[in-house]
């Protein structure tokens, strides 16, 4: 078998094993538009094609790459169950989203476009929320509309590409569950 046959093979044996639900396109139908139940934090969206970050973007392929609704919502749902009361539940919903940065043309055209984080793009997060205690009563609910407009002033540093986002989940979490 020649090399390149090979090389063939084995790329196609790895798509192939790749697990059905990974999301190579956060719009894509087929997606799921919420995290599985489980535990006392349920987080679901909107679809991500109306969000911010897909409709404004210079560069909406890469703005839609990836499963990062999800990463986003799994981390909220994370943060929020180490902070909320025993027998509380909270549900929230991901309304829209602006990511920090925005993609734009790279000095060299071979690199394509880079997300590149200035002041006039800070990260939005729109989102509902219900609060319910052990009774099901409700304790809280609204929408927030959560932005960072001096997120680079923070210091948020480290290669996560949602880490500007993360920290106004996180944020918001401080003063909705405070400890």
């Amino acid at each position: 078998m020649s090399v390149r046959r090979a090389a063939f093979a084995l790329v196609a044996a790895l798509l192939l094993a790749a697990p059905a639900w990974a999301v190579r396109n956060v719009t894509d139908p087929g997606a799921p538009r919420a995290l599985p139940a489980e535990g006392p934090v349920q987080v679901s969206w909107h679809d991500p094609a109306g969000f911010t970050e897909i409709r404004r973007s210079r560069n909406r392929a890469m703005a839609r790459r990836g499963d990062w609704v999800a990463e986003l919502a799994r981390h909220l749902r994370q943060r929020a169950q180490a902070r909320l009361p025993t027998g509380e539940r909270l549900e929230v919903v991901l309304v829209d989203i602006a990511r920090a940065g925005e993609y734009e043309a790279a000095p060299d055209p071979a690199l394509g476009d880079v997300r590149i984080y200035r002041d006039v793009y800070p990260p939005a997060i729109e989102l509902s929320f219900r609060r319910l205690d052990a009774d099901g009563r409700v304790r809280a609910e609204g929408t927030r509309r959560l932005r960072d407009p001096g997120y680079l002033l923070h210091g948020a540093s480290g290669g996560d590409p949602l880490r500007f986002e993360k920290r106004l989940l996180d944020d918001w979490l401080a003063r909705e569950l405070p400890r």
